[in-house]
């Protein structure tokens, strides 16, 4: 099979299209065949060596992908060849044409979900999840300001929170991103690159602040989000490119609450709900994952410089 090859840390240049041989699944395993794969931020930090859990080299990267299933393990119950799923991580990584997967790294996605839309799942909604109900434990009737809601996770957080009843802010930097942000659900849309928007929330909530602020990149914008934030808030970092100093007063002034999460660091129990959320939400479609660019596999270097880059619109997806 083809697959993407990472044999030394570095720019998207590593990334080298190899032939490696196909995987075959063990007693408890799936092998998928993928049909796209999910482009993310935290693929470039491990890729690049700037990430703190760094894999064996040489290593495919990719956790994100969906499929159809190839051939399972002997172990293996309830799951057929031809059967279409999503992959939340991998044995063996995504940016290829196989998948060796746990079984529970692997679930259904329904027959209205494009193949490139079940690659933009996993990562993108489950962090959302994890983050807006697992972590700020967010109730209806709050308000949830998600930064950066026209990138891939931002969208998938949109599309919870109007599913969870609460009312929903979200930020981009144009006018591409303000209109997609409103397609997805929110209530509001602010452009984050002007001056003034802070103002622009206070305002929309009345004064009150936000309940709950989902941070994108906490290393720009975590000291403005504790300015806005209501009492008893809470502010979720999802991702930072860097250091920032803040005034931890601003907390102290509203009883605020500054959560960081990881999907690497979500036990069995939690992992389990969050995608048995997911399936329920692809199901009844409150959940429709949106697709911004899909790129041949062999040019997952471009695809790598395009998910860092400013201004995005929905999911990156590899096509193998």
């Amino acid at each position: 099979m083809k697959a993407i090859r990472v044999k030394e840390f570095g720019g998207p240049e590593v990334m080298r299209l190899e032939e490696i041989p196909t995987p075959k699944p063990g007693p408890a395993e799936v092998l998928v065949k993928v049909k796209a794969v999910g482009v993310n931020p935290v693929d470039t930090y491990i890729r690049s060596g700037a990430y703190a859990n760094k894999p064996p080299l040489p290593y495919t990267p990719g956790a994100d992908a969906a499929g159809t299933v190839e051939a399972v393990g002997s172990e293996v119950k309830g799951l057929k060849p031809g059967a279409r799923v999503y992959c939340a991580g991998s044995l063996t990584g995504t940016y290829a044409e196989y998948a060796l997967c746990k079984i529970s790294q692997v679930h259904p996605i329904p027959e209205h979900i494009t193949f490139s839309q079940g690659a933009a799942v996993n990562v993108a909604y489950a962090t959302a999840y994890r983050a807006l109900v697992q972590r700020a434990q967010a109730k209806a009737g709050e308000i949830l300001l998600v930064h950066g809601a026209s990138g891939g996770v931002g969208i998938a957080a949109v599309q919870w929170g109007r599913s969870l009843g609460l009312c929903v802010i979200g930020t981009a930097s144009t006018e591409k991103g303000l209109k997609l942000v409103m397609d997805q659900g929110a209530h509001y849309a602010c452009n984050h690159s002007k001056p003034g928007y802070l103002d622009e929330i206070k305002t929309i909530t009345g004064g009150k602040g936000v309940d709950i602020v989902l941070e994108m990149l906490a290393n720009v914008n975590l000291h403005n989000d504790l300015t806005i934030l209501a009492r008893d808030g809470h502010v979720v970092v999802i991702g930072s490119r860097g250091k920032i100093e803040i005034d931890p007063r601003l907390t102290m002034a509203v009883d605020g609450n500054i959560h960081g999460m990881s999907l690497m660091t979500v036990n069995e129990t939690d992992l389990y709900s969050i995608h048995c959320a997911i399936v329920a939400g692809l199901q009844t479609k409150s959940l429709n994952p949106v697709v911004g660019k899909e790129i041949p596999l062999a040019n997952a270097s471009q695809a790598h410089a395009d998910v860092m880059a400013a201004g995005a619109h929905g999911k990156i997806v590899l096509i193998p």
